[in-house]
């Protein structure tokens, strides 16, 4: 596992320690940076970190806290609440 790959990973653990502790804004700075170590070094981030994160506002999402899930013909639904829908397919 590359270095850049280790941070992202502690990053998403300090995002979700973060949020757990409604520090909203600490959690989203991790967030952020995440993705930027991604960027600059061409890695995909891992299906959880995508999966609890916001696209749009990069918040990390908290099921009944700041983001609604939905079951909706075959995919969970979570929508932020700054608005935006992530959709995924389930079995």
């Amino acid at each position: 596992m590359s270095v850049a790959a280790e941070r992202i990973d502690r990053l998403h653990e300090l995002a979700r320690e973060a949020a757990a502790a409604r520090r909203d804004e600490r959690a989203r700075r991790y967030v952020r940076r995440a993705r930027r170590i991604a960027e600059r070094n061409r890695l995909g981030l891992p299906r959880a970190f995508v999966r609890f994160t916001c696209d749009r506002c990069d918040a990390y999402l908290r099921p009944g806290e700041n983001a609604r899930v939905r079951l909706q013909n075959g995919h969970v639904v979570i929508t932020c609440d700054c608005g935006e829908h992530a959709r995924y397919p389930y079995e």
